[in-house]
């Protein structure tokens, strides 16, 4: 493999998994989150690095249209053409529907969907001219069922699952593989770890979802052959109830 993969929403758990999985597949790691968290972007990159992988890191909002296009346009002229875009931007959040603000709503839809489509857009206009590439949409549990107090990230979520189906549709039958994976459990996290009562038994029972095993999905969709491509992927522990 060869050129790179843009991941967007490049944290320190999932999204830098991701990232990891596909640099020890020869792309070039390009991590996106916005310009205030470029210091844990370039921890991130340095590691992947260290790791004998190539990395670079780019402070961007992926709300903003023209940042995103500006994005997509230098990875492409100064790392290489982009096979693989991810987006992992979650925008989880919980509220009674009178508590819920325009603002909230609003934003919520914007970093869960609206960017994704950015994403999307942007990846597939660079994409199409080779008739090649991998675009892969992080969904949730909230894609697939509205929970109580969700209104917002179900919404977003729902949005972002539609895309990903029209988007597969539309780019399928020109080499352009689209996928959305479902996450629908807890991620070994440090935020997780909060509401967990014993993490170290959890990981050990493989009840809770370890970002490396998430990210080996990934890079597997990528690797597909076209005569059986996956739209859709769902991935749970084993002792998830659903």
């Amino acid at each position: 493999m060869s050129g790179a993969c843009v991941v967007i929403g490049a944290g320190d758990a999932t999204g830098g998994a991701i990232a990891r999985a596909f640099a020890k597949e020869g792309l070039t790691a390009c991590v996106v989150r916005r310009p205030r968290h470029v210091d844990q972007l370039e921890t991130l990159a340095e590691s992947i690095r260290a790791e004998g992988g190539k990395a670079a890191a780019f402070g961007v909002d992926a709300r903003e249209e023209a940042e995103m296009t500006a994005l997509f346009d230098q990875v492409e002229a100064d790392i290489g053409p982009i096979e693989v875009a991810v987006f992992n931007i979650g925008a989880n959040v919980n509220f009674p529907i009178t508590e819920t603000t325009a603002r909230t709503y609003r934003k919520v839809w914007e970093m869960a969907a609206f960017a994704g489509f950015l994403t999307g857009r942007e990846a597939a206009r660079v994409m199409l001219p080779r008739q090649r590439g991998t675009i892969l949409f992080t969904g949730a549990t909230a894609a697939m069922r509205g929970g109580a107090g969700y209104s917002a990230f179900a919404g977003a979520k729902f949005a972002l699952r539609a895309l990903s189906q029209s988007m597969a549709r539309e780019l399928g039958p020109k080499n352009i593989h689209v996928a959305h994976i479902v996450i629908d459990g807890m991620i070994d996290t440090d935020f997780i770890a909060q509401f967990v009562e014993d993490m170290d038994t959890a990981r050990a029972e493989a009840r809770i979802l370890s970002p490396d095993d998430i990210a080996a999905n990934y890079v597997w969709l990528h690797k597909q052959p076209r005569s059986a491509w996956t739209q859709e992927l769902d991935l749970r522990p084993w002792k998830e109830g659903w």
